[in-house]
């Protein structure tokens, strides 16, 4: 498993998977987050408090968000508004601001959620805080709908220490992100990696990519877990089963949803002619 050790084991999902299916499960992170340095942010060229509203997905933009303010001594006004992709992200917050919900919105951890809440706030002025690589996918539809957002980068992705990685040693590893694929792929050569599942359309689309052999992924009708996705594949490997790898399928709903909001957004700013006398 590409993610960090859960602090209570028993908890866990995998550990009930585990015991079903008398497997043992490693954890090793692949990748760490780093917020940027002042001089990295500053080289973007973007004054925070030019904007009205702050977009996270992660704890990590914040703390870098906060720590950047402190170190450049701009104090964020409390007219600040912030908006989170999932509410864990939005009660993060609390470390640093008086957590008032007039102030901060959130969605359900969905694309589609974050872009309909971002358009209700159409008229703010947006900083889109994100973690380098990120997936173009977000920043391009915002400048589509020509809503008013800076994108600015206050993370980055780097590869973990895999020295202590032996992945000749595994059945199966399971990847989270294109950056768990690409931290890999960097380390190992194709021919030493086993089969992999993946979390995510973004990730199993750089694992095709990249040459791997994709044989479970998740979110799907039949596997909406990671958890659920690894043991319909431990099934069929114990009943001999053939397992074709997994195929990227193209989010037709997504691209509809997204031309939905843009002809909300034309509606609204459409102006009414006047009436005659």
């Amino acid at each position: 498993m590409s993610q960090p050790r859960p602090a209570v084991i028993e908890k866990s999902p995998f550990y009930e998977f585990a015991a079903n299916n008398e497997l043992v499960v490693d954890y090793k992170p692949l990748i760490r987050v780093v917020g940027v340095s002042l001089k990295e942010f500053r080289a973007q060229r973007t004054e925070i408090l030019d904007h009205t509203t702050m977009i996270f997905s992660s704890r990590t933009t914040i703390d870098s968000f906060f720590h950047i303010c402190e170190e450049a001594r701009i104090t964020v006004p409390e007219t600040m508004k912030y908006i989170c992709n999932t509410e864990a992200v939005a009660l993060y917050l609390q470390k640093y601001i008086v957590y008032r919900k007039r102030k901060i919105s959130f969605a359900d951890g969905t694309f589609n959620s974050l872009l309909e809440l971002i358009v209700k706030h159409k008229d703010e002025k947006f900083i889109l805080a994100l973690t380098e690589p990120f997936k173009p996918e977000l920043p391009e539809t915002l400048s589509k709908l020509k809503l008013k957002v800076s994108p600015v980068v206050f993370a980055r992705t780097v590869a973990a220490d895999l020295s202590g990685l032996n992945p000749e040693e595994y059945d199966i590893i399971a990847l989270y992100s294109p950056n768990d694929v690409k931290a890999l792929t960097e380390a190992f050569p194709l021919e030493k990696l086993p089969v992999v599942a993946t979390f995510g359309e973004a990730t199993l689309r750089a694992a095709k990519e990249a040459g791997l052999k994709v044989k479970a992924s998740a979110p799907s009708p039949q596997a909406p877990s990671m958890v659920k996705a690894l043991d319909i594949y431990c099934r069929q490997v114990a009943e001999g089963l053939e397992i074709e790898d997994a195929q990227v399928k193209e989010d037709l709903e997504k691209e509809e949803f997204i031309r939905a909001q843009q002809t909300k957004l034309q509606k609204k700013t459409r102006t009414r002619a006047p009436r005659k006398a």
